[in-house]
């Protein structure tokens, strides 16, 4: 099993979390609302979630001389474990579901700040509490400058002219999302053991690797009930889904490769860094969200005179609480 056992690979494995979790989106904007709606989208990015679980569990979780590999540590895995994992992914999967929604009527530069912002404060609390590890001060200083950033990425969002209320219920769906999202990784911690760092899986517990697995089975399960509703909801059907593009489908396994990439980089990081500052530090991804829906996208190319000034506070407060954040490791 492949572990991280220095404190430098935890951090740059962090920053690849903050990386993945900020980029995946963009595969829903360039898959187009009006071709593929977000919940056809949606199943190909669940499928790429379970896939790369499934890979990796054969691989990193099984190789090598460390831990126990996946199958035997699955074999004596206790039912609490597994059903924390298990709930994470169902918990997970419907706020991502509502998180989608928020991209698609509010945009990638708001919905992601403050769905992300919010579980960013509420996963950071959570996770710190459940295993208190590095600086307090500067960990929940760093969190405090991140709500700021988001309340600036709502002025600047407000500034914006609008048609319709559309915009509204995707702020509302984020803020709905960041709640939800905020407790799906304490809970996913609660299943792996606390000692896995070291090579040593106490019993009952789970490696990373099977948690993972487990964690994307209830995001697929969950997505059987959850996201048939918004099929439905949608006017959309399995024989839409089924007959879409290879493209369309490619975009929707990759979204969710990069984002399982991610988390798994960020979970084989806690145990060096401890949940709190690499949750933490991983959802700076709100950073690079932010940056990829101003520069890229352009979310704001249309925005009157003077937005300019809460876009850069936006970024201020983020990048200050990130490193505040990277600085409570120490």
């Amino acid at each position: 099993m492949f572990i991280v056992n220095s404190l430098p690979l935890a951090v740059i494995f962090c920053l690849i979390t903050m990386l993945g979790w900020g980029s995946w989106a963009n595969t829903q904007k360039l898959a187009g609302k009006d071709e593929w709606r977000f919940p056809l989208f949606y199943w190909d990015y669940a499928l790429g979630i379970l896939l790369l679980s499934v890979v990796f569990m054969f691989t990193l979780g099984t190789l090598g001389s460390s831990g126990m590999p996946a199958l035997q540590n699955l074999h004596q895995a206790q039912a609490l474990p597994v059903r924390h994992a298990i709930v994470s992914g169902a918990l997970f999967n419907i706020a991502n579901i509502l998180l989608v929604v928020a991209i698609d009527a509010a945009g990638l530069s708001v919905a992601f700040p403050v769905g992300i912002g919010l579980a960013l404060i509420i996963g950071t609390v959570a996770s710190y509490f459940q295993a208190p590890k590095g600086n307090p001060v500067l960990l929940f200083a760093g969190v405090g400058a991140v709500l700021l950033a988001m309340i600036f990425s709502g002025i600047a969002y407000s500034r914006l002219s609008r048609s319709g209320s559309g915009w509204i219920k995707g702020v509302l769906f984020a803020v709905i999302a960041g709640c939800l999202m905020g407790f799906f990784y304490p809970e996913l911690s609660r299943s792996i053991s606390p000692n896995f760092t070291k090579g040593a899986i106490d019993p009952g517990f789970l490696t990373p690797y099977t948690a993972l697995f487990l964690f994307s089975v209830g995001v697929v399960a969950s997505n059987v009930v959850v996201n048939t509703i918004f099929l439905r909801a949608s006017h959309l059907t399995y024989g839409k889904y089924l007959h879409g593009a290879f493209r369309l489908h490619a975009l929707g396994i990759i979204g969710g490769v990069i984002w399982m990439v991610a988390l798994t980089t960020n979970i084989l990081a806690s145990g060096v860094a401890g949940p709190a500052i690499s949750y933490a530090l991983g959802q700076g991804a709100t950073l690079i969200a932010a940056i990829w829906g101003v520069v890229i996208w352009r979310e704001f190319r249309n925005a009157p005179a003077g937005t300019a000034v809460y876009i850069a506070l936006m970024f201020f407060g983020y990048a200050a609480g990130l490193c505040m954040i990277g600085a409570a490791t120490l």
